[in-house]
């Protein structure tokens, strides 16, 4: 037997399946199904992205891009999940998206989807943990003035000190953090149902249904006649941005038990949920917008909504409910990019893969952890810096969620295409989509390809190069960051990686079945 080689002893189902796939099991099979759906709701946390990216919908599109917006996006995103549930069903590993690239694919479609999948996962700490930080000075500010979240500094100072305590938290508190997971999802669920009902009750005046639905705001910059087609799509970022990370499912479906039903059904109903609970905590936000000159004066941050509405003391309380969701979406996010870069390294993937393949005495990638948490950082250096006169967050906050959801959703792009394209050979697992995944995959690929597009393109006319009004600091820098990714990672596969790179390391004796096709 080959020096890197285990044998492994075919203890229960999980395990059989895993060696199934080339792997042994490495890590504690410790989380149950409630567990791995509860990771991917923590990631999406609507107490998050609803909460930091509300003030792009409100500026690009308004009332309209956030009522009819959401749920028609929700669905389509629904449908890319569900296309990912039964891909990990057949294929429950830590690797996930790159792995069914691979086996459904070529080794260089492995090769991608990894390194966009690990800059999507990368990129969702920082904007997760930046976001958090933003809003909690906003809400320390509320209690003493030397908390100031016009200050970028501070902000950063914040967002460094929130980063190093999610890292900690995942290497030291690694045994309890599944236990975390599942007090999120029940923080989210009150959390959410006492602010909605603080937003109907308290508020003295509502506005109208046919605001709600049919009202158009257009802060961009751009013209009144670029609505339509280009202004309302960018303000779709809001729902694109929160309503992602559900991958994580995959991630720790080699710590989840029965993880070919449960994790499939962790990931779709992780955005099925979030969706639902999303949109009516959205339009209790809406309804509550009474002030829209001052919600706009300030950004368009709900923050206006919640000032102009309510007594001061509920609005401390919504923003504590939203600071306390967003900090342990954070901590969610280090777990998923970790077990990301730990499996990509695992198979050899990645510079310094005997580094970050490392697990601690408690059977924790903390290496991997700590390396995620470092890139976040190096990406989020630009929010340091914003333009003159432009309210709420820097512009680079959005060129980070942008980099989020162009990251992950391209990664899952490519294996959704790939299981279409191997059509009737593909074995599915114990959770499928029988025949739908012929009109679902198509779907799902085209809105993924579309959104990169939107999410790529300036948010102001000051971050167009060569308009007179330019400054780098209105710059969207989303497609610079993706082009780091995808041209640096090509450039290596053609360069080296080709060479030795052939996908998943075998690391069990004998691999029960290496294709996943039908013959």
């Amino acid at each position: 037997m080959p020096a890197n080689e285990v044998d492994v002893p075919y203890q229960d189902e999980d395990a059989k399946r895993l060696a199934e796939l080339g792997y042994k099991q490495e890590f504690d099979r410790k989380w149950s199904g409630f567990s791995n759906f509860a990771i991917s709701f923590s990631i999406i946390s609507i107490l998050s992205g609803g909460f930091t990216t509300f003030g792009q919908a409100w500026n690009n599109g308004g009332p309209v891009a956030i009522s009819i917006g959401w749920p028609i996006i929700a669905a389509f995103i629904l449908i890319i999940g569900l296309c990912m549930s039964e891909l990990v069903s057949a294929m429950p590993t830590a690797g996930g998206i790159y792995y069914w690239a691979f086996k459904l694919g070529k080794p260089v479609h492995g090769w991608i989807t990894g390194w966009l999948n690990l800059a999507g996962l990368v990129a969702v700490i920082a904007g997760v943990d930046y976001g958090f930080a933003y809003f909690f000075t906003t809400t320390a500010n509320l209690y003493s003035k030397s908390f100031d979240p016009g200050n970028l500094k501070q902000v950063f100072l914040i967002f460094l000190i929130t980063v190093f305590i999610h890292v900690l938290m995942n290497i030291y508190g690694a045994k309890v953090i599944n236990r975390l997971q599942n007090i999120n999802v029940w923080w989210h669920v009150f959390g959410v149902a006492v602010i909605v009902l603080v937003l109907i009750f308290i508020p003295s005046h509502h506005q109208t249904v046919s605001w709600v639905f049919t009202h158009r705001i257009n802060n961009s910059g751009f013209s009144a006649g670029s609505y339509w087609f280009y202004v309302l799509p960018l303000g779709f970022l809001l729902t694109q941005y929160t309503i992602t990370g559900f991958d994580a499912s995959a991630h720790v479906s080699e710590e989840t038990g029965g993880a070919s039903s449960a994790a499939a059904k962790g990931l779709w109903r992780s955005i099925f949920y979030s969706g639902v609970g999303g949109w009516i905590m959205l339009l209790a936000f809406l309804f509550a917008a009474t002030h829209e000159a001052d919600i706009t004066k300030g950004g368009g941050s709900v923050v206006g909504i919640f000032l102009t509405s309510l007594p001061l003391g509920w609005t401390k309380l919504i923003l504590i409910i939203s600071d306390v969701g967003q900090f342990f979406c954070g901590m969610s996010c280090i777990t998923a990019a970790s077990r990301m870069l730990f499996a990509f390294s695992r198979d050899r993937a990645v510079p310094g893969h005997n580094y970050w393949t490392r697990l601690d005495k408690n059977r924790n990638p903390s290496h991997a952890a700590a390396g995620v948490a470092a890139g976040a950082v190096v990406l989020t250096l630009p929010a340091l810096y914003a333009p003159a006169g432009l309210p709420g967050v820097p512009i680079a906050f959005y060129a980070v969620t942008s980099v989020t959801v162009i990251g992950l959703f391209a990664a899952f792009a490519i294996p959704i295409y790939l299981r279409w394209r191997v059509g009737e050979h593909f074995v599915q697992g114990p959770w499928n989509l029988g025949k739908k995944w012929k009109w679902m995959a198509p779907i799902a690929v085209l809105e993924i390809v579309i959104i990169s597009i939107y999410f790529m393109m300036p948010t102001t006319p000051a971050g167009i190069p060569g308009n007179k009004a330019f400054t780098w600091t209105a710059f969207q820098y989303a497609p610079v960051a993706m082009l780091i990714v995808v041209g640096g990672a090509m450039l290596w596969w053609y360069a080296s990686a080709r060479k030795w790179f052939t996908g998943p390391v075998i690391n069990v004796a004998t691999p029960l079945d290496p294709h996943l096709l039908k013959d």
